[in-house]
């Protein structure tokens, strides 16, 4: 009987070491883009008590600087993404998806000038030094603007640096304008920078979002684990619409700015939460992403990105990259 006992309890120790070592690795990819429900999910460490999975979170500086790394299966989910890389990754093949529309951006992002620039008006850009990333949410942006006022996407010097790099920039006046994003347009802002435009100056159908993606086979294959990351990614919206003032304390340290800071970066965004997700402004239903505002951004996006040379054909099926199936089981 004894022998029996610790035959059973050595099966025992061996299936659970065997589940143990199958436990699966999950990289999450993510950006600094102020303060959004995003930093209360990682405050909590909703992604490791909710996944379960090996989680790790991998900083990247911008999405272009992202993109090698889902090419190549690095991350199973990237979040805080702008719709340009994203829309560039999908024209060449890359099998992404996107899962979770996090947030339009409205006052939290746009076209800043430097005091003293001589830049009053978009027609004042001509021959200044604008500071983008390319390839990023900024590239597309400034073609939109300019057209906007009917000024030659070449009629200015565009300078390629990191959101970072672009706070230094200015500082040494090496710049005389940036299109960037919070927490640098922000700090910008603060360091007496005059803003032209925002992305709530955008249209509809061509709106600046973050978005939260996934490799496309790599969620077919593990669909519940891609519900758990929303459920994890929904918690911090829900706890920054319940507690916003416990939510913007936990925002400021994750991003490395103050509440006040903090509070006015929540404020530039239009979040949405899982249940969102299936409307017909955010991400749509299977039977109607087709023409979902998600949907039509990226088509849009990619329009400006192949006329200014940023990408060389458009994604054959823009519907076929825009995933509400995961969201809408989460609800």
């Amino acid at each position: 009987m004894r022998r029996k006992i610790l035959a059973a309890a050595l099966l025992a120790a061996t299936v659970g070491s065997g589940t143990a070592a199958a436990k699966p690795t999950v990289v999450i990819g993510y950006e600094n883009n102020g303060a959004d429900p995003w930093m209360v999910s990682q405050a909590q460490k909703l992604f490791q008590k909710m996944l379960p999975a090996d989680v790790q979170l991998k900083f990247f500086d911008s999405g272009p600087a992202a993109m090698s790394a889902l090419a190549s299966n690095a991350l199973q989910f990237m979040c805080g993404l702008g719709v340009p890389p994203f829309v560039a990754a999908v024209s060449q093949g890359v099998p992404l998806g996107i899962i979770y529309n996090q947030e339009r951006y409205t006052s939290a992002a746009g076209l800043i000038v430097r005091p003293g620039s001589g830049i009053k008006t978009l027609a004042d850009l001509k021959g200044k030094k604008i500071a983008i990333v390319e390839g990023s949410q900024s590239s597309f942006e400034l073609a939109t603007f300019l057209q906007q006022a009917h000024i030659p996407f070449d009629a200015v010097h565009q300078l390629n640096m990191s959101p970072p790099e672009m706070r230094v920039a200015w500082t040494t006046k090496s710049i005389n304008a940036a299109i960037v994003w919070d927490p640098v347009f922000d700090a910008l802002r603060g360091l007496g920078g005059v803003v032209l435009k925002t992305d709530a100056d955008l249209p509809p159908d061509a709106s600046s979002y973050n978005i939260c993606i996934a490799d496309t086979a790599w969620a077919k294959t593990h669909p519940a684990l891609v519900t758990d990351f929303i459920r994890a990614l929904n918690a911090g919206v829900t706890y920054t619409r319940t507690h916003p003032k416990q939510a913007i304390a936990l925002m400021a340290k994750q991003a490395g700015i103050t509440k006040s800071v903090a509070k006015t970066e929540l404020a530039g965004y239009q979040i949405f939460s899982a249940k969102d997700q299936t409307k017909h402004s955010v991400l749509g239903t299977t039977a109607t992403v087709a023409t979902s505002a998600t949907t039509k951004t990226l088509e849009n996006t990619g329009k400006v990105l192949l006329k200014i040379g940023r990408i060389d054909k458009l994604p054959p099926d823009a519907a076929a990259a825009v995933l509400p199936q995961y969201a809408a089981a989460v609800h």
